[in-house]
């Protein structure tokens, strides 16, 4: 079978799991655990390479889960916040209240759509200049209210219309990048999925910068790296390698700072299991973070985003 033929099937089998465990919630018949004994072999026979292009294609699963759906199984109460009090609201971002083990935190995050019509609501993940500039105001208030932000990247990149631009993209992208590096309260970043170019980093600044295994974070695709490069599109492994897009790779030249497994088979296969591997990273990230004064905040942020790019050369660090 191809790996969509064992993805479906994968999912037949979770259905038929949850039928039954609602038919018969007491039930350890041998029907069950036969179906997730087959379950458990099908996750680990697609098993996801290593390769940076494959990565890239498992960050845009249409089943992976996405912000709300970590919203759903990691926080409580939560109290979305809509509208950037200039223009309109981006669905394409999401923002709120909510509880994390006790804490009242701020979530804000890139949302996609499961389906068509979601999808266009949501602009396909594509934000526009109102939903960064919601994004900073929703992390004011975090701010004025003592609640720390854990903000969630799954975005193709900022939408590039003719709107946006005369709504001033650019600008609100690069006002988010200051204003976030002044926050006085931890900031915690999850990279879930695609986290492409200057439409991540729009909600990117972070005091500790978490990357699911599968997920993406690059300047640029690797298929607009491919015509820019190559003049087609026939190159886009090759694009994908040399942008060192990968977890393991971004952690080595310290972009991140640490790496969150996934499922055997990816994130898409098992939501709530992603979601608990996510939390065992996130609530320690968030707990280091708590005793830290506004002002230690902002000295560590502004040290790790002014670290990046280092390099060692002659036995001599080189930093920007």
């Amino acid at each position: 079978m191809s790996d969509d033929e064992i993805a479906d099937k994968i999912r037949s089998l979770e259905s038929d799991i949850d039928r039954l465990a609602r038919e018969r919630p007491s039930s350890r018949g041998s029907e069950v655990e036969r179906l997730r004994a087959e379950l458990r072999r099908l996750r680990e026979a697609i098993r996801p390479g290593s390769k940076a292009w494959e990565r890239t294609l498992l960050a845009r699963h249409e089943q992976r889960p996405y912000t709300l759906d970590y919203v759903e199984r990691l926080f409580q109460d939560f109290s979305e916040i809509h509208g950037d009090r200039r223009f309109g609201d981006d669905p394409a971002i999401v923002a709120g209240m909510a509880r994390y083990h006790g804490h009242h935190v701020m979530v804000v995050g890139h949302q996609k759509g499961r389906d068509l019509k979601q999808r266009q609501y949501r602009n396909f993940g594509y934000a526009q200049p109102e939903g960064y500039r919601k994004a900073l105001r929703a992390m004011k208030l975090a701010e004025k209210f003592s609640r720390p932000i854990i903000a969630f990247i799954d975005t193709p990149g900022a939408y590039p219309s003719v709107g946006a631009e005369e709504r001033g993209q650019a600008e609100a992208i690069a006002h988010n990048l200051r204003e976030m590096n002044r926050l006085a309260v931890p900031v915690i970043v999850c990279i879930i999925g695609e986290g492409g170019s200057g439409g991540a980093l729009g909600i990117g600044v972070g005091n500790h910068i978490l990357m699911m295994e599968n997920a993406v974070y690059t300047v640029i695709t690797p298929e607009g790296c491919s015509a820019i490069l190559w003049k087609d599109q026939d190159h886009v492994e090759a694009a994908a390698e040399a942008l060192k897009l990968t977890a393991p790779d971004l952690q080595e030249f310290h972009i991140i700072d640490e790496i969150v497994p996934e499922p055997p088979a990816g994130a898409q296969t098992d939501h709530k299991a992603a979601a608990e591997m996510l939390d065992g990273k996130l609530r320690p990230a968030l707990e280091s973070l708590l005793g830290m004064t506004g002002a230690q905040l902002r000295e560590q942020r502004y040290q790790k985003f002014r670290s990046m790019g280092a390099v060692v050369r002659l036995n001599k660090l080189y930093a920007p």
